[in-house]
């Protein structure tokens, strides 16, 4: 999926072998086969929020011994979703503390008989602190809330005549100092001002803290000697593709390993055997993002089959991975994917929506990946935290490239930055690449959104931290992204490109558009002096409320929201020419925030609408990046005139969703 090219910035062949081996204990995705079986749990849960006073009557009582409604009353709670804005209850809506999620399902017989069959529980997210019981029977403990987690419960369900299984989750949306996001309590012991016991959860980031099952939770299975992990790099040589693997097999030493590489007409291209090597494919396709190539995102696939001998006899697994062959690189100037400079045009995101929160979604997954392709997009940020896996996919499959973000936003009290704090930012890491080291679509891993990267502790944190990911991943360059003074920034010298966010005429200079082209130069100038590296624009926008208009353009019309983004626009293209690489508006779509008086019903800076409806701003950023993607191609069939207002291929010929 990922591997170097020529520039200043490049791992190449064999070293690529050894990415991930600190990461062993795979977290493949749960994919079907002919030796593998999965059971969606997503549906109504039996849901309970604990409101005593310390929030800790379920583990007092121990609810997870008994199914949950005997307990007390329980609430039906739909999975995947944000429990928030489930109810008409607000305070369940900006509950902080422990919720009960349970579940009941039948397994299959041979899941409950079969010995030699492995059951495994995923979550997929849960938000913040998980503890996982099973049939009573504590499983698996998590932190953080946005990458998936697993549990072995095989010896439970299969220790006597069950046909059941009764799956309870408790979830602890707190954020502390330590956490990713970090956040603090604070208490208000006023009596004359506030109620007894009454406290608010602090936070540094601006969307609201919505929290629950957000992702599928499912069981799978696979034999008990099982493919756990697959690593895959990728090279180019003169046209040919090299794919490097690296498989780490659990539950025997005696094992044989065959792979094979097919072509999208299922054709074998190249094959190998053993746990690690290299597959050359002459005249490879390459994986191009989106409107970078005329068949973009081209993706082969790996099977992978293996057969052990055991103790009850021969034993076989099989797993198939997508592949993209391709490169990433970085000069002092350049981002290069195959070796081609690339120029990031698109939008930062939010996991967010109406009713379902962050919940994963299906129909609003593909609303928005048809919204990105009709707006010539060719790159997202994963602000402000790790979205699912299957947005990963999705990204793969259509070319949409991906700056992959940590949870780490909001990190602006010194607390933050200790020993405590770092250990867990560097489990997320390993957590995050681990899950999406096989993506070629990832081009780049950010750890941290806007910290308070000035503050003394801050150089070591961040020198650490990404050393950290670099080691873990050579194949990807690492950022953090800023809107700290430059000569300020104590963890900018450690990163591969600089990201910086800004607001003028928003945040301050209320209203002054004409300071944006001075302002905005000065920031790109004053970087590029300080650290000689490529800059993309990672934030710029401003607020506008969908159909409130005036001219005069004045603050949150879409005629200002307008105005501002073509002051933006006038910069980078003078600066695109030299050393930006890229531009990312704030944001995709309007989002809901915590409430206060600077935020009407959320953050109001989409170009779309919360419910996906575009302002006038998606008008002009369509018709400004398919002018973007004609003119940064490289191929023949791309020599439509530029003057022409029209996409190279129209909207009609662009990939469905399938």
């Amino acid at each position: 999926m990922v591997g170097g090219s020529a520039g200043t910035w490049a791992v190449l062949g064999p070293l690529l072998w050894g990415c991930g081996l600190a990461l062993q204990g795979g977290m493949l995705y749960p994919r079907e086969s002919a030796s593998r079986e999965r059971k969606e749990l997503n549906g109504l849960w039996s849901f309970r929020a604990d409101f005593s006073d310390n929030r800790r009557q379920g583990f007092e009582q121990q609810w997870y011994r008994a199914p949950l409604r005997e307990s007390g009353p329980t609430l039906d709670m739909p999975v995947p979703s944000s429990f928030n804005d489930m109810g008409q209850d607000e305070q369940l809506r900006r509950f902080i503390g422990w919720v009960w999620y349970e579940r009941e399902t039948t397994l299959p017989q041979r899941w409950t008989q079969d010995l030699g069959t492995r059951v495994v529980l995923r979550i997929g997210s849960a938000h913040y602190y998980a503890i996982v019981w099973v049939n009573g029977v504590h499983v698996a403990e998590h932190e953080g809330g946005h990458l998936p987690f697993e549990a072995d419960i095989s010896k439970l369900v299969q220790s006597g005549p069950l046909s059941s299984c009764r799956i309870t989750i408790a979830i602890n949306n707190t954020l502390t100092p330590h956490t990713l996001p970090p956040g603090n309590i604070i208490y208000k012991t006023d009596t004359s001002k506030y109620p007894k016991g009454y406290f608010v959860q602090n936070t540094n980031f601006d969307f609201f803290n919505y929290a629950g099952l957000h992702r599928p939770v499912l069981l799978y299975t696979t034999p008990t000697t099982y493919i756990d992990d697959i690593t895959i790099t990728t090279n180019v040589d003169q046209g040919t593709g090299l794919v490097y693997y690296q498989i780490f097999i659990q539950g025997s030493d005696h094992f044989q390993l065959e792979v094979y590489l097919l072509d999208k007409d299922g054709k074998v291209v190249a094959q190998g055997t053993g746990g690690q090597g290299q597959l050359r494919v002459p005249s490879a396709h390459l994986w191009w993002p989106y409107m970078m190539h005329e068949h973009p995102a081209y993706l082969y696939s790996l099977e992978v089959r293996l057969t052990a001998q055991t103790a009850a006899g021969p034993v076989s697994d099989f797993y198939t991975l997508p592949v993209g062959i391709r490169t990433v690189a970085v000069t002092k100037n350049q981002f290069l994917i195959n070796g081609k400079p690339f120029y990031f045009h698109g939008v930062n995101k939010h996991e967010d929506a109406d009713i379902r929160g962050k919940g994963f979604d299906w129909p609003l997954l593909v609303k928005d990946f048809n919204l990105l392709l009709w707006l010539g997009a060719n790159a997202f940020r994963t602000s402000h935290y790790p979205y699912a896996e299957e947005v990963m996919q999705l990204c793969d499959q259509y070319g949409i490239v991906v700056i992959d973000e940590s949870p780490g936003v909001g990190i602006v009290l010194v607390q933050s930055y200790g020993n405590v704090s770092l250990q867990h930012h560097l489990e997320v890491m390993e957590e995050l690449v681990r899950r999406d080291k096989n993506h070629p679509a990832v081009v780049m891993w950010s750890v941290a959104n806007e910290p308070t990267s000035f503050l003394q502790p801050a150089g070591y944190y961040f020198k650490t931290l990404i050393a950290h990911t670099k080691a873990l991943d050579p194949t990807r360059p690492v950022t953090f992204v800023t809107n700290a003074n430059c000569e300020a920034d104590l963890g900018a010298p450690y990163v591969d490109v600089i990201c910086v966010n800004s607001y003028y005429s928003w945040y301050h200079d209320y209203g002054h558009l004409e300071v944006i082209p001075l302002q905005l130069a000065t920031q790109f100038e004053d970087w590029y002096k300080t650290y000689q590296k490529p800059i993309i624009q990672s934030e710029y926008g401003a607020d506008s409320i969908a159909a409130f208009h005036h001219d005069p353009p004045l603050m949150f019309s879409e005629e200002y929201q307008k105005s501002l983004l073509e002051q933006y626009h006038l910069v980078l293209d003078e600066k695109r020419k030299e050393y930006v690489v890229g531009e990312l508006i704030w944001n995709f779509a309007d989002f809901m925030t915590d409430q206060s008086p600077q935020r009407v019903l959320g953050n109001k800076k989409g170009i779309f609408t919360r419910q996906r409806q575009p302002k006038s701003t998606a008008f002009l950023l369509r018709e400004r990046y398919w002018k973007l993607a004609n003119e940064t191609r490289y191929q023949p069939w791309a020599a439509k005139s530029l003057c022409e207002k029209e996409p190279v291929y129209s909207v009609k010929q662009e990939l469905p969703l399938h």
